[in-house]
Parts: structure tokens; sequence; C-alpha cells
């Protein structure tokens, strides 16, 4: 079961600061505590000749995200539009370019109760189309058969990734009478369409809006061209940063907030006054190397799956009440010339002709190897079919995160803004804040809940969630200040921290079971507040 965040067995997982995201560093900080010599692993497990043929093969995005899929059960068959992705890549890389015939659209698949003891439903593969050239977003969706739906539930995977990892999700959650199931692919990334990422600005904090907005100005028109008002929103690392961004953003949409080990929360002096790239230039991704056997087995100190941090000692730093981290000395000279100079890890696939597929298999054998072979390889060919794109979407990173993964605008600063905005249009994701400042008379939008969840043995900064937490019920006292006792019954702003046992930062994969659970939860608290008429903003 979840452990809620008054459970005694947190304590530790408080104190923990933002662990080193190089499954190396990890191996040799654990061997070093228990006075024992490291271990050593190859990176790159796949033979030359095997990445060769892979290469070779040219397996395309979209038939890789269909093999995913086939594995959600009782869909034996799962529906995938051809409108993307569907030819393989040259050897410079694929533009993700767009056919959007009515002959590569799909066709939704209807399951029964002959066929789905918790039929019938429908699924369905759509690449919605969004203002301005080349803006598509590929999504995924779930509904119950002959229910109304009240309540929808929309999905935005981390950097790099794609709807597909949320395979072992979306058959549970649609059992949840009158939901309908939203998964999305962030534009950029993934089989949504990859429009070239620029930013115009020059100053620091017009660079981070920029890139903010590129995600949640999609979201949002994703949300108008679906004709959904208020929906639940969650977000899975980089997803849970553009979560909350984006409820900043465009307020009064939302009916509860999910961020699944969202990155970007605490504070860094070193990423807050690093610099940034130029307009011109690019990012260095996150995310690729982990060792998964062992944190879902419990035996793990950690998730590890990210590919480039050099922080070291976070476990015995910590965190402070107000998110921050301790200082620290600055990453290494070349570490941070990568992530500034347009070289992702994604970048390196592409470049790496035959060897991409051994690239890749550095972060999927770790990432992966908690899985049935059939699905880790599935899951292999998904990953590497992606992030051979042409680069888009990754490019953003760089101006919202320095290295490290620390936010240049860091959440913990923004996060009490979340479900107290005034309804209406903002230019940025920035809070608000409790003074009138010369704007009485217009209307807040209704608190909603705020849930943090990370894994047992996340490599993001749990205590920073607590942290986050902390503030945004603070905020919610002072909004209350003064207020009846059926005001304060209104509001429905409570934040809380949920502990998903032996998973690491892909809580939603490691530990699919009890977040499945946790989420259905969710889901069901959130149909009963509705059916209680608290539905106005």
């Amino acid at each position: 079961m979840a452990q809620p965040t008054d459970a005694s067995g947190d304590d530790a997982v408080r104190s923990r600061g933002q662990q080193p995201m190089l499954a190396r560093q990890r191996a040799k900080q654990q061997a070093k505590e228990e006075d024992r010599p490291a271990q050593r692993s190859g990176w790159f497990p796949m033979g030359y000749k095997e990445g060769f043929s892979q290469w070779w093969q040219g397996l395309t995005p979209a038939m890789t995200e269909h093999k995913v899929l086939s594995f959600i059960p009782h869909l034996k068959q799962p529906p995938t539009h051809m409108q993307t992705g569907a030819t393989a890549a040259s050897a410079s890389g694929s533009d993700m370019s767009v056919d959007d015939s009515k002959s590569n659209q799909a066709i939704p698949v209807r399951t029964n109760s002959n066929n789905d003891p918790y039929g019938p439903r429908q699924w369905h593969s759509e690449l919605v189309k969004l203002g301005g050239k080349n803006r598509y977003l590929n999504e995924f969706s779930v509904e119950r058969v002959d229910e109304e739906v009240e309540n929808n539930l929309v999905m935005l995977h981390g950097y790099g990734a794609g709807l597909g990892f949320f395979y072992r999700n979306f058959e549970a959650l649609s059992r949840a009478a009158g939901w309908k199931l939203y998964a999305l692919d962030l534009l950029g990334m993934g089989r949504s369409s990859r429009p070239p990422f620029r930013v115009h600005a020059k100053d620091r904090e017009g660079k981070v809006t920029e890139a903010e907005n590129w995600f949640v100005d999609a979201l949002e028109e994703w949300r108008i061209k679906r004709g959904i008002d208020r929906f639940t929103l969650m977000g899975h690392s980089l997803g849970g940063y553009m979560a909350v961004a984006y409820a900043l953003k465009y307020p009064g949409h939302l009916k509860k907030l999910v961020l699944a080990s969202p990155v970007g929360i605490p504070e860094d002096p070193y990423a807050v006054n690093a610099e940034m790239p130029e307009p011109d230039e690019s990012t260095m991704g996150n995310e690729f190397t982990q060792d998964q056997g062992e944190t879902t087995a419990g035996t793990g100190q950690g998730d590890n799956n990210n590919f480039l941090n050099a922080r070291k000692n976070a476990e015995k730093n910590g965190a402070s009440g107000d998110g921050k981290q301790p200082p620290r000395k600055p990453l290494p000279k070349w570490l941070t010339y990568l992530w500034d100079a347009n070289i992702s890890p994604f970048s390196l696939v592409r470049w790496g002709g035959p060897l991409g597929p051994r690239l890749v298999s550095g972060w999927t054998s770790r990432r992966f190897n908690h899985l049935p072979a059939e699905e880790a390889q599935a899951l292999h060919d998904y990953s590497y079919s992606i992030f051979r794109q042409r680069g888009s979407g990754e490019y953003a990173l760089a101006y919202i995160l320095a290295p490290g993964a620390f936010a240049r605008s860091p959440l913990i600063r923004r996060i009490q803004g979340v479900g107290r905005q005034y309804i209406g249009l903002h230019s940025n994701p920035t809070p608000d804040g409790l003074q009138e400042n010369g704007i009485s008379g217009r209307k807040r939008e209704t608190p909603f809940p705020i849930v943090f969840m990370y894994g047992e043995h996340d490599w993001m900064d749990v205590a920073g969630g607590f942290a986050a937490e902390q503030k945004v019920k603070e905020e919610r006292e002072k909004a209350l200040q003064g207020k009846s006792k059926e005001e304060r019954a209104r509001d429905e702003g409570k934040p809380k921290v949920v502990i998903i046992k032996k998973a690491g930062h892909h809580v939603y994969l490691d530990g699919y079971d009890e977040f499945n659970e946790v989420m259905l939860k969710e889901m069901k608290d959130v149909s009963a507040r509705e059916g209680r008429g608290k539905d106005g903003r």
C-alpha cells in the first residue's frame, strides 16, 4: 500500500536530497558506504553485430509503438495511426513528417465482454492537429462504451520518452466508471510532430518562459480541440514539471494534479545562476542509464536512470525545508559544455549510426531488466526508434534545466500558486499571489488537490517534494485566514506526498500495481467530489 506523508517509515525518505543520476556513481557510492569493492559492469551489453542488424532493419516508431501497446491486457491488436513515424529513419535521422491522409488514420478498436472482463471499452490512436506549421500531438485514448464520460485523465510522459511507456497503466485505470483516459506525446517527442525548437528571448527569464510555453501552449490547444473543460492531469518527470507550468498559465481547467517524480522542484544556486545557451543553441539531455532489477526487488539504493549528473554525496547533504539544496561545487566543464552545446543523448544516438542501438542498450538493459524479456525487447526497440528521430522538443531542456537536472526556475518558488490563480489570460507560468494587486473583482479558480508521488528508491529529490507540500499547505492557511468553517471545508487545495514501494523514478512502470491502485483512488476521489456538486471554479 502507498504510504502517506505521516508514515513513520518516511523519515529516511524525507531527509534524502536529489540523488546522483548516473548508475556508475550510485554503485561506487553504495560500495564505499558498505566498505566493499565496486562491481564492474559493461556499459553497452548489445553486441556490434546485433546493433548493426537493428540499425539496418530500421524499425519505425509506429511499428514499435504498436508492439509495446500490444502488451496491454485484453487488447491484442491496438489501433495505431500511420500519420507519423511510419517510415524508417535515414542515416541522418527522420523528420517525423506528417501524412494526414485518411488512409493513414486508425480505426478505433472495441473490446467486448467476451474478450475483455472489464469491457466493453474502446481504444483509439489519433494525431491531433494544432495551429501553426507542423504542430501535431500524438494521442492514445481509451473509454468505457455505453457510459457517459464524466471525467478525463490526461497523462504526460517524461523527457525524450513516449506514451507507450504507460502501457501497464491504461487497462487498470480505464476500469474506472465514467472516465476517459488520454495519453499524449509532448510536442517534439515520441510520435508527435517535430517542429524546429527556437527561442527568441535574450534574458534568462524570457528563455525559460518561451521553453515552458512551447509545451504548455500545445497542451492547451489540444484541450480546446477536444472540447474538454476541466480534467485531471498526471505528469511524470519533465511531464510533471510541464503540468505545474500548465496549471499556472491556464488556471481553471484542472480538477486534480498528480506529479509523478516531477523534475525541477528543489532550488540549486548553481542551476539558478548558471549560464544559459544562446537562442540558436540547444541542450544536453538526461535519463540514459539505470539498473532497475535491484530497485524493483527492493535491494537497490536508487533508480539511477539518468545519464549525466556529477552531483555527489546528495544523501549526506539532504535538503532544507524550503526545498533549497546545500551549495555544491560546479559540475565538470565538459559536462556543462555538452549540456549547452546541442549535444543531447539522442544526438549521440543519431550520429552513432550502426552504433546507435548499442548506445541505447546501455540504458534499456538497466531500465527494463525487471520486465519479461519480450516486453523489455519491445521497449528497447520503441526507445531506439523514437530516440533516433529528428531533434525538436529535446532542445528545450537546456533552457529549463541546468546540468544536473536542477531547474533554472525552480518549482519550489511557484508551486504555491497552483490552484489559486486568477481565471483569465496569463502570459507565463508564474503565481498570482494572494495579494489583490489592483485586480480585485477577478475570480480565482477553485483550489484542487495536488499529489506528489515518488518511488521508494527515487533519485529525484523526495525531500523537495515534502518541502513543496509544506509550501502549498502554508499558502492554503494564508488564503483561509479569517474564513468561515464552511469556506475552509470547501477549500480542497490540499497537497500530499505518496511513496510507491520498490519503485524508482519511473514509478508508473517500476511499481505499476501500486501506482495504478493509488491513481484509481485519486480518480475515485475526483468522482466523489464532482458528485457532491463541487465542480465550480
